[in-house]
C-alpha cells in the first residue's frame, strides 16, 4: 500500500467533491438536490474520481471501479439520513482502494 497515494487521494477526492458540491449548490440551490441528488451525486462522485485518477496518474478504469465500490456503502448511509457519514466512509474506502493499486517498480520503468 502506498501511503503517499492514500493521503493524496483522500485530500484530492475530498477537495474535488467539496468544491464541485459547493459550485452546484450555489448554482442550482438545495431544492434541486432534493429531487435530483440521487442522480447528480453519483455522477459528481465519478467525475471527481476520474479527475483524481488523472491527476495522480492512477489506472483510470481501476480507479473508477474503486469509486463505484466505495460509493455503495454511502447509499445505505444516505438512506438512513446520514449523508455526511456516507461521504466520509466513501472517501476513506476510495483512498484505500487507490493506495492499494499496483504501482510499476522503478526497475521495470528504466
Amino acid at each position: 500500500m502506498s501511503r503517499p497515494i492514500l493521503w493524496r487521494s483522500t485530500a484530492l477526492q475530498t477537495l474535488l467533491v467539496g468544491v464541485l458540491s459547493a459550485i452546484l449548490a450555489l448554482a442550482l440551490g438545495s431544492r434541486f438536490f432534493t429531487h435530483w441528488g440521487w442522480l447528480v451525486g453519483p455522477a459528481a462522485w465519478m467525475l471527481c474520481a476520474l479527475a483524481t485518477a488523472r491527476l495522480l496518474r492512477l489506472p483510470v478504469s481501476r480507479t473508477l471501479l474503486g469509486a463505484v465500490l466505495a460509493g455503495l456503502p454511502s447509499i445505505a448511509a444516505v438512506a438512513a439520513g446520514l449523508h455526511a457519514l456516507g461521504d466520509v466512509v466513501a472517501i476513506v474506502l476510495f483512498a484505500l482502494w487507490c493506495a492499494s493499486a499496483p504501482r510499476p517498480s522503478a526497475a521495470l520503468s528504466s
